[in-house]
């Protein structure tokens, strides 16, 4: 079994930064996963929003681009986003996984974008 606490969500203005971070536990060899955050927005499936891969290669939904960075720390088992520029499209929960083994869910963290 493997849990995922995910944080750092709040309300925040247009155009300001969150930095979210998802701390895992349990059974997961965290140093051999490949992370990914995902979003949920109201009404929409769960949708990968940045993945980063063992070596520390880094992919990105494309319109977080340039705004969004996914770091890890395999010595914390810790897996953050840097969310920069915020725009009311972001606004969702956010949640960590195993991107290739996807677990059980945590609670997610909720990002309110607005003005």
């Amino acid at each position: 079994q493997v849990q995922f606490v995910e944080s750092g969500g709040g309300p925040v203005p247009p155009a300001e930064s969150l930095r979210l971070t998802c701390t895992v536990s349990g059974q997961l060899a965290f140093g051999n996963a490949t992370m990914a955050w995902y979003y949920v927005y109201t009404g929409r499936q769960r949708d990968v929003v940045a993945t980063i891969a063992i070596d520390g290669f880094t992919e990105y939904r494309h319109r977080v681009t340039g705004r969004f960075t996914i770091s890890r720390d395999n010595a914390k088992n810790t897996v953050f986003l840097q969310m920069d520029n915020l725009n009311d499209e972001d606004t969702g929960v956010y949640y960590c996984n195993d991107y290739k083994v996807v677990w059980s869910w945590g609670q997610g963290t909720r990002v309110t974008v607005s003005g």
